[in-house]
């Protein structure tokens, strides 16, 4: 058995991959709906937690994400997962794996439907921001995870061949 590793791309997610934020992001969409007067439970959150603000709103809020109500309730939930970001710590183990792919000369890439700017916050945050030179986000695809168009972006900046990515 080879000891290279079978791939040459691997695509990391920031959010409840690389750093343990799901129940921090539950918890900051619960309180700005709540705010917004739309009745929400974590339990009904979380589960969402992954597919960008432009699905999740209109499916738990029917409201769409540019409107006026969309653009206040994303808004405050932006601020109210900041003031929960000094409290996160990344997943157990990621630090390792990431060092460890590394070293194997694997490409890593990020492809995240955060923006860029809660990217980079939540990077640096949790000490990770210098493993990654290649990085997608939301601003990179015209489309919101589940839809594959932030993993399309990723393959194309890394250059990377989807058989050989994971």
């Amino acid at each position: 058995m080879s000891s290279r590793f079978a791939y040459e791309t691997v695509m990391f997610d920031v959010d409840g991959t690389l750093i343990d934020s799901n129940a921090a992001h539950a918890e900051s969409w619960v309180q700005a709906l709540r705010e917004a007067g739309v009745p929400a439970s974590v339990a009904q959150i979380r589960p969402l937690i992954g597919m960008g603000g432009d699905k999740l709103l209109p499916l738990v809020a029917h409201v769409d994400e540019h409107s006026a109500r969309g653009k206040a309730v994303t808004h405050r939930k932006k601020d109210v997962f900041a003031a929960l970001l000094p409290g996160l710590r990344p997943t157990p183990g990621a630090r390792a794996l990431v060092d460890f792919l590394k070293h194997q000369g694997v490409q890593l890439i990020i492809a995240t439907s955060a923006d860029e700017r809660e990217m980079t916050a939540l990077l640096k945050q949790e000490g990770l921001d210098d493993l990654f030179d290649l990085r997608t986000s939301k601003d990179d695809g015209a489309n919101s995870k589940p839809d594959p168009d932030i993993v399309r972006a990723a393959l194309a900046r890394a250059n990377a061949r989807p058989e050989s990515t994971v």
